[in-house]
């Protein structure tokens, strides 16, 4: 029982590394960047869910209104940091400096605006339910679900939409993709809309299982960048099936290592994949 309630929680959390690690691996995989304040959006999301919540406005309608905040938030950042950067052609190596100075940026600000105390959601209180035998607590339920739905609606973005095509196209081949008369800027544009949509999502899920607080979205880094690595860099599908096996796995290893080891098992496998298969099971 105590492995089906732990592969229980596994798919919950990985749920929520698998809608992060989505956009992580758009931003790699279209816009060649590995962004390190991946995480630290996530808690934005986390927060700004909270912060509407708190002042007496519906859950569900939090988490819209801080999602469409963080867009914002991510397209300003867009203007501000990459679209120059990419206009000067920045390296690799400059533009992963610059993400890790905005994590910082992002993890500060919020301590400062809102402290380090940790914070919950204004919740009902819901009993758990049974499921042979099985106690799953509710909100863990409607996490998963609620995931499926945005992978299902991410799917048929991807393959029956335009600029769905056209994010694929370019990130098979941004040059081509540019000659071929795609408007690369706006599937740029369409693309941060994308990350930030899923990691804010993710985040004020995530709040709907475990407190807010500042470091949140850090401590998920590793496990969301395993995530990518273990599908293929570039691939979603890969990046959801590499959250879910990351979340189990590191659920799964609580009763033998302890919680405190779980990024561990996430940076193993990480370190696995990349020694024996380097482009990821699905492939880039």
């Amino acid at each position: 029982m105590d492995t089906i309630q732990s592969l229980f929680n596994g798919v919950a959390v990985g749920s929520i590394i698998a809608l992060a690690a989505v956009g992580l691996t758009l931003t790699m995989g279209i816009l060649r960047l590995s962004n390190f304040a991946h995480g630290d959006f996530l808690t934005m999301g986390a927060y700004l869910t909270w912060l509407i919540n708190s002042n007496g406005v519906n859950i569900w309608l939090s988490i819209v209104v801080s999602t469409l905040g963080t867009v914002i938030l991510m397209l300003i950042c867009e203007q501000l940091l990459w679209k120059p950067m990419r206009d000067k052609r920045a390296s690799s190596t400059t533009l992963i400096i610059i993400s890790i100075g905005l994590a910082l940026f992002l993890r500060n600000g919020i301590l400062f605006i809102w402290g380090g105390s940790n914070q919950n959601y204004d919740l009902p209180l819901v009993e758990a339910i049974d499921i042979g035998g099985v106690k799953i607590a509710y909100y863990r339920i409607i996490v998963v679900t609620l995931t499926i739905a945005a992978i299902v609606a991410l799917h048929l973005i991807l393959k029956n939409t335009k600029i769905g095509k056209a994010m694929r196209a370019v990130a098979d081949n941004i040059d081509l993709a540019r000659v071929s008369g795609i408007n690369v800027e706006q599937v740029v544009l369409f693309t941060w809309i994308m990350t930030a949509m899923l990691t804010a999502f993710g985040g004020g899920l995530f709040g709907l299982i475990t407190t807010v607080r500042p470091n949140m979205g850090w401590f998920l880094i590793l496990p969301m960048f395993a995530a990518v690595i273990l599908g293929g860099i570039g691939n979603p599908y890969g990046a959801i099936a590499g959250g879910l096996i990351i979340g189990i796995a590191q659920e799964l290893s609580v009763p033998i290592f302890g919680s405190e080891y779980k990024l561990g098992v996430a940076l193993v496998i990480m370190i696995g994949i990349l020694l024996i298969r380097p482009q990821g099971i699905f492939g880039k």
